[in-house]
């Protein structure tokens, strides 16, 4: 077997995370090699755009993350459309599918997730479709088109965001979910409630509390049943059920997994030399992964850096994700665990949810068309501000009044 090749820092993953990591190793000044392996042939681009203007457009481009100028700037030894095969943690070795070699002085895991599916009978149907990648959503956008039908199983973030996107194509719209409420491991029952007459009054069937879900092919057709609803034929099916985090990687290394990869405030992972960051890097103070946006960039950031200088300030960012469902802009900060006092404050152009913990401090927001109350949301949980649940809920006081 030949020697390893030399490849200075080695990055997993072409998505938002290593993007972001690899964009700010260089503006920090690292000139040593940077490989980055990808197993996708696209440079770094955004995912939440592959639900909404991705299939709604058909012209519209990879939403990049970086100009073509900026990546050529960044001098990557892309190894791409490749898989890391193995991590042998000890002598600081990628194994890739080509059967080479990398050495790494540090490595950096933003491998990300895949689909999760209920069974292997749904990957193998030819109507059942899931959203991940530019190419998922290049190959939905197109069955959308030709789409009277569509049934959506999962009632999260990534099934309700399709969902609009399919009304606005004009499709009849089902959805199926096997909780009780819509989006109930992130938001209270208030917000799920709120999220349902959207959808309803957008004209979308959802059917929660499904338990478990049924897939039938009949005569090439793909049939639908749940235990509140009898067996209907769709001309399509998306999967939205979540992720299987990707930790094959972190495993073969011997890395501690609780959840995630587990790291500490600076993404380090239990060796030295091996950092994690993203959807796999299980969050440093709350115990658990976040696939969001905002988690997958500044904490890829924080992390880089922590590479380049061990006394790098730690990451300590609050949960925060959005979503666009019809004219809805929705941002949701915080996570509600603790959550005591549930308070709602509306007004003819939006409404807020406040989550207040027992000490009346905010533990989560979630906003429909307010941005601004969002960001003095950021304020009270960095300072643990009381909050008084009259004022909030009372729409003529001015919460500016709480900075």
């Amino acid at each position: 077997m030949s020697q390893p090749e030399a490849a200075g820092i080695v990055i997993i993953g072409g998505g938002q995370a290593g993007g972001w990591a690899a964009k700010t190793l260089r503006d920090r000044g690292y000139a040593g090699r940077l490989t980055v392996i990808s197993d996708e042939p696209y440079d770094f681009y955004e995912r939440p755009p592959l639900s909404k203007a991705a299939l709604l457009d058909g012209e519209a481009p990879l939403s990049r993350l970086f100009s073509e100028q900026v990546v050529a700037g960044l001098n990557l030894n892309w190894c791409r459309p490749l898989r890391a095969e193995s991590i042998d943690a000890k002598k600081q070795i990628v194994s890739l599918s080509d059967g080479r070699q990398l050495q790494f002085d540090q490595l950096l895991i933003a491998t990300g997730g895949r689909p999760r599916l209920p069974d292997a009978r749904w990957a193998s149907h030819p109507r059942v479709m899931t959203l991940r990648s530019w190419d998922d959503a290049a190959k939905l956008r197109q069955a959308l088109q030709g789409c009277r039908r569509l049934a959506i199983v999962g009632g999260g973030w990534i099934g309700l965001e399709i969902a609009a996107s399919a009304r606005r194509l004009g499709a009849d719209v089902t959805v199926f979910e096997r909780q009780p409420a819509l989006c109930m491991r992130s938001v209270g029952a208030d917000v799920s409630l709120a999220l349902l007459e959207l959808h309803q009054q957008q004209g979308v069937t959802l059917h929660c509390g499904c338990g478990d879900i049924q897939l039938e092919d009949r005569d090439g057709s793909a049939w639908i049943g749940s235990g509140v609803s009898d067996p209907q034929p769709f001309d399509l099916v998306v999967v939205g059920i979540g992720v299987e985090l990707n930790l094959e990687l972190a495993r073969s290394a011997g890395l501690k997994i609780d959840v995630g990869i587990v790291v500490d405030g600076q993404g380090r992972t239990s060796h030295p030399a091996i950092f994690a960051a993203g959807d796999v890097a299980r969050h440093p103070t709350l115990g658990l992964c976040l696939q969001s946006w905002a988690y997958a960039q500044n904490q890829a950031i924080s992390t880089a850096c922590a590479m380049l200088d061990a006394f790098a300030a730690p990451y300590d960012d609050v949960a925060w994700l959005w979503s666009d469902q019809y004219d809805a802009n929705i941002q949701i900060l915080g996570v509600p665990t603790g959550g005591v006092h549930h308070v709602v404050r509306r007004t003819p152009q939006s409404q807020v949810f406040f989550t207040l913990n027992a000490d009346r401090q905010l533990v989560q927001m979630v906003a429909f068309n307010d941005a601004r109350t969002i960001k003095l949301g950021k304020r009270w949980l960095a300072s643990g501000r009381v909050l008084e649940p009259q004022q909030l809920a009372d729409a003529e006081f001015s919460l500016m009044a709480l900075k």
